[in-house]
């Protein structure tokens, strides 16, 4: 039986297409960010540096984006069709932290 994010322990559930997709953008994010110490290092002009920064949290924006979309379609559904409705909260509060 698979383990869903919707049991006590709750774990995620989700395909391993979906996690590869993930982690290949992690670790491209991983890659700008050591880029951008490579900048500071090599004393490379703010603005650009700045602009390299920009796309990193662009790009880690998109990737939470991508995994709150699925974990409303997936563990949040599954819980509130289980009768689990303090789940909505879990959503409100995920959804504020999303917005800082």
């Amino acid at each position: 039986m698979a383990k869903h994010c919707c049991t006590k322990k709750k774990s995620a559930h989700h395909s391993e297409e979906f996690k590869n997709e993930l982690v290949k953008r992690l670790n491209r994010i991983e890659g700008q960010v050591r880029g951008i110490q490579t900048m500071i290092q090599g004393d490379i002009y703010c603005d650009d540096v700045l602009t390299q920064i920009s796309a990193v949290r662009s790009a880690l924006s998109s990737v939470a984006n991508k995994l709150f979309e699925a974990h409303t379609k997936s563990c949040i559904t599954e819980q509130i069709e289980s009768g689990n409705r303090d789940v909505v909260e879990e959503l409100l509060q995920t959804i504020k932290r999303m917005l800082k």
